[in-house]
């Protein structure tokens, strides 16, 4: 019988289409984790955090300052979590505009020390390198704890409806996947009125980040 208070697990989704491949993965990783969190009996609340449907409140935030209900919501959804799952398409060799907006609007102090897994979807292999060479680095600076194992998903490693073909796809969500679940099965919730951090739903005020742009003397 489960007695722990449940895992939240925020899973941010960059993807623009619907249906959307950066989605579908999503949601495979967070079933993952999900799966091998009940084989140690602990139970796992899910919120996805879909940010297609928050383009325009995250672009009112960027020039006005004030974020509109939903985006708040979606910060706090995400700040307030136990664990991080995010998927971006690949977009120039890079993480999507609206993926890097949405982490633009959260205090960036608010991700210290919280667990995350990164991943991303594009056309090819050869894009892969944007889980080391961009989204890592973009997580150590928010001071995040990036697991090892980062999952890149091209067009070729789905089959037919949207089910994993005999690539090693499968393995690295659940290795990924495992590796989550190690990072927060058994510690405590985080602490986030130390280290600096910041409190759930907390942003980033617009002349911060206006500052942040001026060179510094």
């Amino acid at each position: 019988m489960t007695t722990a208070v449940p895992i939240k697990l925020a899973v941010i989704s960059a993807g623009l289409g619907q249906p959307s491949s950066t989605r579908l993965l999503a949601d495979r990783l967070a079933e993952a984790v999900r799966q091998n969190l009940a084989g140690r009996d602990r139970e796992v609340s899910t919120q996805v955090v879909e940010l297609r449907e928050l383009a325009h409140p995250i672009a009112d935030n960027l020039v006005t300052g004030f974020a509109p209900s939903p985006l708040r919501a979606a910060v706090a959804a995400v700040t307030g979590a136990d664990a991080v799952i995010a998927v971006t398409p690949v977009f120039s060799a890079s993480y999507s505009g609206l993926f890097k907006s949405f982490l633009d609007v959260i205090a960036n102090t608010a991700l210290t020390g919280m667990p995350v897994l990164v991943a991303a979807t594009g056309g090819t292999a050869r894009h892969s390198l944007v889980l080391d060479h961009a989204l890592r680095p973009l997580f150590s600076y928010l001071r995040a704890v990036v697991v090892p194992t980062g999952v890149y998903a091209a067009t070729e490693d789905w089959g037919t409806a949207g089910t994993p073909d005999q690539s090693s796809l499968p393995a690295r969500i659940a290795r990924a996947a495992g590796e989550l679940a190690d990072l927060v099965d058994g510690r405590p919730a985080r602490d986030r009125s130390a280290g600096g951090a910041a409190s759930a739903g907390e942003f980033l005020p617009f002349e911060q980040q206006l500052a942040a742009l001026r060179p510094q003397e």
